[in-house]
Formats: C-alpha cells, structure tokens, sequence
C-alpha cells in the first residue's frame, strides 16, 4: 500500500533531537515505509532542498535552522526470521526505540545486547556510530543491515565486514555517508551466552548485588542503574549523552604522559593501542559542573555536555571546543565530537 508524502513546512524539531535545542526544518516528513523514499525523488515541491535523515536524534547538534527536507524515520516492526546452531537471528525496523528493542530481546530470553541498555537513540541510527558501552559494541551482536540507495533508488543489504566497522565508526559514516538510509538491521543473538563483565563498573554493581552467575537480565538492569546514576536524563536535562570519543593514541605516548600525570587514566587495546577515557581529560581541565552560556557539563560526568536551559547548537559549539582546546594544551591530546553537528 502506498504511503502518501505528508510535507509538513517550517516545522519544529525542539522535541526530536535530545539537547532540546530549538531549530526548524524548512519541510519535514515522517517514513513510515521505504516506498516513500523512492517517492520523494518524484515530488517536485522537494527538489533541490538538502535533505537529513533523522533518527531518535540522540547523536545531534542542531546548529541552526535546516533549511531543506528531514525524513525522520519512523518505519516500525521486529520479527524473529531464522536460527541456526549458533544464533537466532531477529531483524528490527529502523524507527524502533534501541533501547525498547534490547529489552524486548530480554524479554524473549535472548542475551547479546543487554550491556548496551539504556542508550538512548533509534535502531537504524545504531550500526552509524557502531554504538557501545560497558565493554560491548553493536557490531558484536550485528548480522546484516538493509538500506536504502539514494543514488539508485534501490534497496541492499550489507553483512557485517562490508559495514566496515570501527570506534564509533562505519562505512555509513564515511563512503556511504550520503547514500545510504537504513531501512532495518538483523542481529544474531548467541544461543551459547556468556555474560560479557569485562567492564570494572559492571563488576562492581554485580557483586554489589551478590550476583555470582548474572544472566542477561541481570546485567541489563546492572547497566541500566549504573547510567542512570551517571547520565542525566534527556527528558529532563537536554543531552546527547558521551559527548566526546575516548581518543586513542600510542602505547609510546601514553608512557610519556604517564610522567607527568601518573593518575592517568587508560585502558590497552587489542590492537597495542591505549585508549584514554576523555571524561578523565576533561575532569582535570576543570570542566566538570561548569557552564559557558547556556551549554555546560555534567555535575556529575564530564564527558556529557547538557542545556542548561535555552541553549542553542552555537552554545554548545563554543562550550565544546573550549574544553577541547583545553585539553589539547593540558595533554596534547586531540578530543573528537560524538554527535553530529548540522
């Protein structure tokens, strides 16, 4: 059944991205199925208008007014569609709440993704960033994605070496960054589970709870009130959650900086790199609990910058490369921006 094109003008877009920024987009259109996509190419009021895909808007700064055509995408649906020996593979459309969809993978007894509850966004936005949290990354659990081709006005799949994952990165960030728009996205949940606590924050609120053998549920509600505690709420204090990466540098420079700030704070990785937590950097800057303007950050985290009430994407542009630079003269390290600035 055809869905029609719905354009609605000068419309508001305060309540759909989570820094609570106001901003409007010049037209504005809800998918809520993949044939509208291909229908906007023949719609000839839209020609010429720059376009953004729009997701929970969790992972944006609105930096003024769009001037062009959101497509925010609401396509909805989950569905169980094979299991093999190893997994059981369920496919979820790209309008569907990430973190609705990990409980309801709770729910049906299947573990994989309970170390990324909480994290606020939608499921087509999730693959982008390659999300992560507390030891786990999405393309741990990830199968297959379909997207739709703006160039061709066709639909493909891509599996998972082809999403050309990274931190906080994809192939949909980079080669496909203007062509590709998620439709759904398949996960293989492990039928053979083993709890992932490799993280020290998630040890701790296990064993705080006497949980010896935790199983899935468990360490979804550990996650869940360890961000809570850590993380405002972006209903209540506008937020785009981490704001920066954890920059990544040399084994050779992080012994360098370890003489002259011995508390540092990193964590090896596999491939001989160390990664730095960027929320430590920030701390000793000073920024923690500080404002500039409207844009501050967090009491209570530094690597979260929050609206303090009526801040604009300006704000929280200058709040952040403050901080940046900051960092940049403390430790010659270089903090890069999670969200995307449009």
């Amino acid at each position: 059944m055809t869905v029609p094109l719905t354009i609605e003008r000068d419309f508001s877009l305060r309540r759909l991205n989570t820094f609570g920024i106001e901003a409007s987009a010049a037209a504005y259109l809800r998918i809520t199925a993949a044939g509208q996509l291909a229908d906007i190419a023949h719609d000839a009021s839209l020609d010429g208008l720059p376009r953004l895909v729009l997701g929970g808007g969790s992972n944006i700064v609105l930096t003024g007014d769009f001037p062009g055509l959101v497509m925010h995408m609401m396509i909805e649906g989950i569905a169980v569609i094979g299991a093999d020996a190893d997994a059981v593979y369920v496919r979820a459309a790209a309008g569907e709440s990430w973190a609705g969809f990990v409980q309801w993978t709770l729910a049906q007894g299947w573990g994989g993704l309970e170390n990324l509850s909480l994290i606020p966004g939608s499921v087509g936005a999730a693959p982008i960033q390659n999300i992560g949290a507390y030891g786990a990354e999405l393309k741990d659990c990830f199968h297959a994605v379909s997207a739709f081709d703006r160039e061709t006005g066709r639909i493909f799949t891509l599996d998972k070496a082809a999403c050309q994952f990274g931190y906080r990165d994809s192939v949909f960030k980079q080669a496909l960054r203007e062509r590709a728009i998620i439709l759904d996205v398949t996960f293989a949940l492990p039928k053979r589970w083993q709890p992932n606590i490799r993280y020290a924050d998630v040890a701790h609120e296990l064993a705080a709870r006497a949980l010896q053998a935790p199983t899935p549920r468990d360490i979804s509600d550990a996650v869940i009130a360890i961000r809570s505690r850590k993380l405002p709420d972006p209903a209540q204090i506008g937020n785009a959650g981490s704001f920066f990466k954890n920059p990544v540098i040399s084994a050779a420079r992080r012994d360098a900086l370890l003489l002259e700030h011995p508390q540092l704070v990193s964590y090896a990785q596999p491939d001989g790199s160390i990664k730095l937590a960027a929320g430590w950097l920030i701390d000793q800057c000073g920024w923690k609990g500080k404002r500039l303007g409207a844009a501050g950050v967090y009491e209570k985290q530094a690597l979260v910058l929050v609206n303090c009430g009526g801040a604009t994407g300006r704000d929280v542009t200058q709040l952040a490369a403050a901080i940046a630079a900051d960092v940049q003269a403390r430790f010659g390290v270089r903090l890069e921006p999670e969200p995307i600035f449009v």
